[in-house]
């Protein structure tokens, strides 16, 4: 190993691996962790949001350790293998001369360091693409059998980490498209296939809910060029940081010379390019491109060790990213350090308050699939997001925790409406307020099937019950949700429903009912689409069927 890794290699990655753990362990977990930690609790081979490698990450960081170092020990050693990775695909002679600079080069990108803490479907991302890119330029020098089979185990680890790895593979691919006819790189691509088969399968026992969510249902909003196209430069500086001039400056001198090189200016361009064009239909977070941290790490690093000039401006400039990274982390543990509230600030303060006034009563929080999980973090008490027609589905509209809460006394908590049993503060000042309902029900997972009349007007309407049990059906409400093009909604309507036969007392368990109804008249000049919800025991409708376009 000392051959391949110096000694002060490792040395300073121990340090940066201790660093981590001492990070990951006295910083607050950020909403998306939380909610990843919900996942682990119930492991499957798919999640609403997200395959399911996070979830498998978490799962195996609590069988080390409690707490939030039991969410984010993985990622800790993930991020030292994408160290030792991005060393080992760094073939110049000179890179032993310069371990401080590579260390430094590398902590200064922005998000890779964070990922070096926290437990996010980026982490795995970033590890199983520098892999990725090992075994890719292994097969190119020797497509022996062992690296055929361990390049498709890991697509298909990378997939599982995010569907944003998709672009991994098909980039690398068109940069070398002489592959289509190479034996070698078809069985790779079969193996990855029969891996992720699982994952295809618990996406067909879903109605695909991750893909026609995010395609037909997710809201959107008007193009904006400072927020949407401006935002997407602007985010290529933040994951790169500090040394983003010398960063893309190399990547814009650099000129590929082989099919490994070729086929990193491929990942690089092709994602940029795919998420500025992304950029025109809506926002593009930071992280989405947060694969290109890999190929600009090696291009970068290279430059560096070939231009005097540019490894003294990294070395430089990496000094102070250092400080200003490191300070930075200090403040995510410990507020005062900047007056600016993060994630990471305040939730055990508010948990412990909503705890202090009720107990281990279970607690349902509206429209927050990111309170909930925290508050069951921090308290080990029950909780569930019941999720209304003003918010998105999410993993609790899909693995059945609303059974955990049914029939059961719980705290309804909104931020919406100011109710009188219990009130807390969150960090970021927002109030909090909750009512005690003695006997919980919820029928969110009724399904609303709308299509178009046979007769040429009106609407006819399914209503199917997927639970166990019978459902009163004067305890039934139905709404219409009015929204814009970009399906924000804007108003909620009573919606009569006639019934086509007589209409029994209840909606049998696995039945079906059939309905007509026609539009109700809104107040909205031109809206764009329509959703039928249904409103159980006076709680808001719940997203019961999908967003319907309104035709002209």
């Amino acid at each position: 190993m000392s051959q391949k890794f110096p000694k002060l290699f490792l040395i300073l990655l121990a340090v940066l691996f201790v660093l981590n753990l001492v990070q990951a362990s006295y910083t607050e977990l950020i909403f998306d962790e939380a909610y990843y930690w919900y996942y682990a609790q119930n492991m499957a081979w798919g999640y609403f949001d997200h395959p399911p490698m996070v979830a498998f990450l978490i799962k195996i960081s609590s069988l080390f350790f409690d707490g939030e170092l039991g969410v984010r020990f993985m990622s800790c050693v993930l991020s030292a293998g994408t160290y030792m990775l991005l060393w080992v695909l760094i073939d110049n002679p000179k890179k032993k001369e310069y371990v401080v600079h590579f260390f430094l080069l590398a902590f200064s990108f922005t998000l890779m360091n964070a990922y070096g803490f926290l437990t996010l479907p980026d982490t795995p991302l970033l590890f199983f693409t520098a892999l990725f890119l090992w075994l890719y330029k292994q097969f190119l020098k020797n497509p022996s059998s062992v690296i055929t089979l361990s390049l498709g185990v890991v697509m298909a680890a990378l997939m599982y980490s995010k569907y944003h790895a998709v672009l991994v593979i098909l980039f690398v691919f068109l940069s070398n498209i002489k592959l289509i006819f190479n034996k070698k790189a078809w069985i790779a691509v079969v193996l990855a296939l029969i891996c992720y088969a699982p994952h295809f399968w618990w996406l067909y026992q879903n109605d695909f809910v991750s893909i026609t969510f995010h395609l037909y249902e997710r809201p959107n909003q008007a193009y904006k060029f400072d927020s949407f196209t401006l935002g997407f430069f602007l985010n290529l500086i933040v994951i790169i940081g500090l040394l983003f001039y010398w960063i893309y400056s190399a990547l814009f001198k650099f000129k590929a010379k082989d099919k490994f090189s070729k086929a990193l200016v491929y990942l690089i361009y092709g994602v940029l390019i795919f998420f500025f064009i992304s950029s025109f239909n809506r926002r593009v977070q930071a992280q989405w491109a947060i694969v290109i941290s890999i190929p600009l790490m090696i291009i970068a690093f290279n430059r560096l060790l070939n231009h005097a000039n540019t490894r003294k401006w990294v070395f430089r400039i990496g000094v102070a990213s250092a400080v200003v990274l490191l300070y930075a982390r200090a403040w995510m543990i410990y507020q005062p350090l900047f007056p600016f509230i993060y994630e990471t600030h305040g939730n055990k303060t508010w948990v412990n308050e909503l705890h202090e006034q009720t107990g281990d009563t279970p607690i349902v929080f509206e429209n927050s699939y990111r309170r909930a999980p925290m508050y069951q973090f921090y308290t080990g008490v029950t909780t569930f997001s019941l999720n209304n027609t003003f918010y998105r589905k999410n993993q609790y509209s899909i693995d059945g925790s609303e059974e955990k809460v049914r029939g059961k006394k719980v705290v309804y908590v909104s931020i919406y409406t100011k109710y009188k049993d219990v009130s807390f503060e969150h960090a970021d000042g927002t109030i909090g307020y909750g009512k005690y309902i003695d006997d919980f029900q919820s029928y969110r997972n009724i399904k609303c099937i709308v299509e178009k009349s046979n007769e040429g007007f009106g609407y006819q309407l399914q209503v199917y019950n997927p639970y166990p049990f019978d459902i009163e059906l004067s305890d039934l409400e139905y709404t219409i949700s009015y929204a814009n093009p970009y399906k924000q909604v804007q108003e909620i309507l009573p919606l009569k429903v006639k019934k086509v036969e007589n209409e029994p007392s209840f909606l049998m368990s696995k039945d079906t009912l059939d309905y007509t109804f026609e539009l109700p008249l809104s107040k909205l000049e031109n809206p764009s689409y329509f959703r039928v919800g249904i409103s159980e025991h006076g709680l808001p409708p719940g997203l019961n069927g999908r967003p319907i376009k309104i035709e002209e």
